[in-house]
């Protein structure tokens, strides 16, 4: 089976928890920070390909989104959710979790399950 990855943020207690999931039921998983390492253009192509939910849903509309002044009406494409992921990658919903030809947005953290 392919191996998992989670898009992880350290701050963030739904990620915490998704990563605690996985090690209780000992899973084989890579973390990547991505606040320290974002998605490449291609990376968050290929996330958005294989998420079920809308592009817009991998956007946080947080305390910070609405600080920046942005409009959530304005990020419903691939093309627009990459360009703001680009630029502002603490946007991004997480965790995010991929294995083989499946991505979630896992919120809950119990939604990782899903992937196992």
């Amino acid at each position: 089976m392919a191996r998992i990855r989670v898009y992880h943020n350290p701050a963030c207690s739904k990620s915490r928890g998704a990563l605690q999931i996985l090690r209780d039921r000992g899973a084989d998983f890579e973390v990547v920070n991505y606040l320290e390492t974002p998605p490449s253009r291609e990376d968050l192509a290929r996330i958005l390909a294989l998420l079920p939910d809308a592009p817009g849903e991998l956007v946080r509309k947080d305390g910070h989104f609405k600080a920046l002044g942005l409009d959530a009406g304005d990020y419903t494409t691939t093309g627009q959710v990459i360009g703001l992921l680009l630029e502002h990658p603490r946007l991004m919903q997480r965790p995010l979790v991929l294995r083989g030809e499946r991505a979630l947005i896992a919120r809950p953290s119990e939604k990782v399950g899903e992937l196992l």
